[in-house]
């Protein structure tokens, strides 16, 4: 537990691997998430989970400089433990909502 607790064990790196499940994969796209994560933090983690194996970069279009961000097969792995801490708090947590619409 410990050992998965630092690679993903808090709050931003979980929601930017939320995010990265829904489909987001440009820095401006998880920035703009409706928790305001610092731009700091957010290139922290970004860097932390390529360096973990969890992401990779890959270019954002054909031919472009900039870069885009992607889980790999390890992250992909991470989808039915996000699933069941969703689902966890909505069971347990009173006032806890999903967004049918982006839904992990």
């Amino acid at each position: 537990m410990a050992c998965s607790l630092d690679l993903f064990g808090d709050r931003w790196t979980l929601l930017v691997i939320r995010d990265l499940v829904l489909g987001r994969t440009r820095f401006k796209d998880f920035a703009a998430s409706p928790e305001g994560i610092p731009t700091n933090i957010l290139s922290d983690r970004l860097d932390r989970l390529v360096q973990s194996g969890i992401a990779i970069q890959v270019p954002a279009a054909a031919g472009s400089k900039r870069l885009a961000y992607q889980l790999t097969e390890k992250g992909r792995a991470l989808i039915p433990v996000l699933k069941a801490m969703r689902d966890w708090g909505l069971k347990w947590e009173p006032g806890t909502r999903v967004d049918l619409a982006s839904q992990v």
